[in-house]
């Protein structure tokens, strides 16, 4: 029956393949195991209430979460795949009895000494498809080391780029700019570039849905504080006198509303309008909501 686990092993790292793709290179909404450890991380952190609660740290700590996952589970995949050819088709270090170092634990050593790269060789493969499978899984935790560079480094700039959406309506919200200065060319290239940032949030949603669980602790950096806002904006300028105000606010409510359906089918799921929807993702990310 050494065919067994190494089918299960073979499909374990398989399933963390596709993990990996499609939380890098090709984003869905259907979920998988990222999604899943990203949003358990999250709701748990809402039970531990706002006194408990690391603030601001459900998100690097999902993702931390999701490395440590892909790892492991890819290490007992290849464990797997060694045990059953224990110890006949492995050579031993002198000092080490084959017959000692051939249980599952010793597969698992293996797999981590050669996922890590560390190239130990006091216990080596000698048939000829293990030795060509050893090296893969180098490669594969090659592939792993790569990913969590990649997925942070392109995580954290969508987040600062929506913090700066955040901010920038917070600057006009502070401003508390009248409706006879909202309604001129200058009213009208505000918008136009709300507009903008929003649609580029509304990517990064899409691209990196594990950004949503990362909360801001500062009020004016916050998204989800400053969308009702917005709305407002777009909706004051349907009335403006200027047809250039009322164009850049027509387009900035499509843009909010294209954001709003994006976070309620990914996240939210409350099937109603975009204020109904921006008023539940602001009490998802407000620490004293979360977890009732």
């Amino acid at each position: 029956m050494t065919w067994l686990p190494t089918l299960l092993g073979t499909l374990l790292v398989l399933a963390i393949l596709r993990d990996v793709f499609h939380t890098l290179w090709h984003p869905t909404r259907h979920g998988g195991l990222s999604r899943l450890v990203m949003t358990a991380v999250w709701r748990l952190s809402a039970h531990l209430g706002p006194r408990r609660r690391p603030a601001g740290l459900a998100g690097p700590l999902g993702m931390v979460s999701v490395v440590a996952i892909w790892a492991l589970i890819v290490a007992v995949g290849w464990a797997l795949i060694y045990w059953p050819h224990m110890p006949e088709r492995f050579s031993y270090a002198a000092g080490l009895t084959p017959a000692e170092h051939a249980g599952p634990l010793d597969a698992l050593y293996i797999s981590l000494v050669t996922l890590a790269t560390l190239g130990l060789g006091d216990i080596a493969p000698t048939s000829g498809w293990l030795r060509v499978l050893t090296p893969v899984e180098a490669l594969v935790g090659f592939v792993l080391l790569s990913a969590t560079v990649a997925w942070t480094l392109g995580v954290y700039p969508a987040l600062a780029r929506r913090r700066a959406v955040a901010l920038r309506i917070s600057h006009v919200r502070r401003s508390r700019a009248s409706a006879d200065a909202l309604d001129s060319d200058g009213g009208a290239a505000l918008l136009d570039g709300l507009a903008s940032a929003v649609s580029v949030a509304t990517v990064d949603f899409m691209q990196y849905p594990e950004s949503y669980y990362f909360e801001d602790v500062d009020e004016n950096t916050a998204l989800p504080r400053h969308l009702g806002y917005a709305a407002a904006l777009a909706e004051q300028a349907a009335t403006a006198r200027h047809p250039d105000v009322r164009l850049a606010g027509s387009v900035l409510g499509i843009a909010l509303a294209d954001l709003a359906e994006s976070l309620d089918d990914r996240f939210l799921h409350t099937n109603g309008p975009a204020r109904q929807v921006f008023a539940a993702y602001a009490v998802d990310h407000d620490p004293n909501s979360r977890g009732r």
